[in-house]
């Protein structure tokens, strides 16, 4: 059994999304965490690429929007935002409608599993992103974190991660958890959460560290664990125990789209 590291950083973070909690220090796991949003479309886009990721861009377009829905129907109290709800629901034609929100990034880690060449990943990212975020702030959040997910399996050291996404966001190396746990507020753009989860992870020792520094520094921390959890799962790998204590909270439905998905991605990762 398989889980993205998205998906259980959504898991940790989601109990502290309204409630932060600017420590280190707390249970890993309660009675109170849930899987949202971040890795419901996580999984569909996961889907889309098992179904369309190597067909033409516009039936990997349509598969991601087709699974997006499909699940969403199934969990439709999930935290989802309120432009993307109208989109999901919506009884016309669905088009994409200028998003910078950070969902973009949180959904896109599968597209750096799937992408054999780095040409790959932002062509994947690209389309996966922009049936929804197509501002390109929206596409430039989606495009680093897959491409630092990428790196991270192709056994790119941190600091070489780190520099890619600072061609991103310059201010990265910058950043500092202790003063983003004094000053970071609430922000849902991807140019508010990339940043702030890229630091996370390069002041991370291993996964969990990863997370425990996202949730610590406050803000919309579902997304932060997710984007940051993204990346450190795939440069660390997963502790087992971690991965089966997250499992518990996933229907066997969510966890079978991801052992499929697993079977036919390009890479594999064993922890360090």
């Amino acid at each position: 059994m398989e889980i993205f590291g998205a998906v259980i950083g959504d898991i940790v973070g989601s109990r502290y999304e309204f409630a932060n909690h600017r420590s280190k220090d707390f249970p890993l796991f309660g009675d109170d965490c849930r899987f949202t949003d971040d890795s419901l479309m996580t999984i569909a886009v996961a889907a889309a690429l098992t179904d369309c990721g190597d067909k033409s861009d516009k039936e990997l377009a349509d598969s991601a929007i087709s699974h997006m829905c499909r699940i969403a129907a199934l969990y439709p109290y999930a935290g989802y935002g309120s432009s993307f709800l109208r989109w999901l629901f919506s009884d016309a034609e669905r088009r994409p409608y200028n998003s910078l929100g950070n969902g973009a990034a949180m959904r896109v880690s599968p597209v750096g599993y799937y992408a054999r060449t780095e040409r790959d990943v932002k062509r994947l990212s690209g389309i996966v992103t922009g049936i929804t975020h197509n501002h390109p702030e929206g596409l430039k959040g989606a495009e680093c974190t897959a491409m630092a997910v990428f790196y991270a399996l192709n056994g790119k050291s941190k600091a070489d991660i780190v520099k890619l996404a600072s061609f991103y966001y310059p201010t990265i190396p910058e950043l500092s958890c202790d003063e983003l746990r004094k000053t970071y507020s609430f922000d849902v753009t991807c140019g508010g959460t990339v940043p702030q989860a890229m630091a996370c992870f390069n002041e991370s020792a291993d996964f969990e560290d990863a997370l425990r520094l996202a949730v610590s520094i406050g803000g919309d921390t579902d997304t932060l664990c997710a984007i940051a959890g993204a990346v450190a799962g795939a440069y660390y790998g997963i502790p087992s125990h971690i991965g089966r204590d997250a499992a518990r909270f996933l229907p066997p439905s969510l966890l079978g789209v991801m052992d499929e998905f697993f079977g036919k991605a390009s890479f594999r990762r064993e922890p360090r």
